[in-house]
């Protein structure tokens, strides 16, 4: 049974069989790397109220405590254990950067197709979306906790909003470039509506480059959440998160490294397997671009 059928350029693709997994795996082995590793921080994140103990319990007598069989990472300067803190903190960085990926990328979908169809809207909006360019994400998120206090709410907006103009002006080429293709001129000379256009012709051209985009939104997302943390404009200190954790225990990173290291290495290698999952897909979907390397 085939998983999802889809017209891209005018041509129908079938997506490949479940059986064709392991084929696709040697040929493709960035998305399967990618891929692989953000399925296991997906896992330490989903089974943290599971396996892990509470983030939050503080011992006076354990602090800085190194690794253990109990504790693998040690304790922090509260005595709370980093093993624990480090897997709940994975539930923040996820979710920050999975629905601010979602949110820049539904939005800058919806703002590229129609401005690359309504020349009125395509100029008045590409110069808004010039002005929310200009915008820091940092400063951005500053200025809003300012006003509000800091919350994941608030980090999630802060990072979606800059990340949208760069997704709409992706869209919008795209859907420059194929409108005037043959085959989409003949299904509007053959009396085919608009909407149903769009929907089988124009919007299957950008899923491709839309996918390889909001990996990259996603890892600067993640990137920015921590960094946000860190400098305390990110999620509340009492959540637990990767930034938090920089932050706190970089007065004793010589006594205890493993409470900046781990919560470092966390956050690298979550980056790292959505940057591996981004150039896989980019090779998988455009060929030229691995000959070209």
């Amino acid at each position: 049974m085939t998983l999802l059928s889809a017209s891209i350029d005018g041509v129908p693709r079938t997506w490949p069989r479940i059986s064709h997994l392991p084929r696709l795996a040697r040929r493709h082995p960035l998305v399967f790397t990618g891929g692989g590793l953000l399925a296991l921080v997906m896992v330490m994140a989903l089974a943290a109220p599971v396996y892990a103990g509470d983030p939050m319990d503080m011992d006076p007598f354990k602090l800085l405590q190194p690794a253990s069989a109990a504790m693998w990472f040690g304790t922090d300067s509260l005595g709370r254990d980093v093993f624990a803190r480090a897997m709940f903190g994975a539930r923040i960085s996820l979710v920050v950067g999975l629905v601010s990926t979602t949110g820049a990328a539904l939005a800058g979908l919806l703002i590229g197709v129609i401005a690359g169809y309504s020349r009125s809207f395509d100029n008045v909006m590409m110069r808004v979306m010039d002005g929310l360019m200009s915008i820091p994400t940092i400063l951005l998120a500053i200025a809003l906790v300012s006003l509000t206090g800091p919350g994941i709410g608030i980090l999630i907006v802060a990072i979606t909003i800059p990340s949208i103009p760069t997704t709409a002006r992706l869209v919008r080429s795209v859907v420059l470039s194929v409108r005037d293709s043959p085959y989409v001129v003949a299904a509007l000379c053959g009396g085919a509506r608009l909407p149903k256009v769009l929907w089988r012709h124009i919007l299957p051209n950008t899923i491709p480059p839309l996918m390889i985009q909001s990996a990259n939104v996603c890892a600067g997302a993640v990137l920015t959440e921590a960094g946000l943390s860190f400098l305390g404009a990110g999620v509340p200190p009492d959540i637990p998160s990767w930034g938090n954790m920089i932050a706190s225990s970089r007065l004793y990173i010589s006594i205890a490294p493993l409470t900046v290291f781990a919560p470092g290495i966390c956050l690298a290698v979550t980056v790292l397997a959505v940057n591996l999952l981004g150039d896989g897909l980019r090779d998988m979907f455009d060929p030229r671009s691995k000959v070209r390397r």
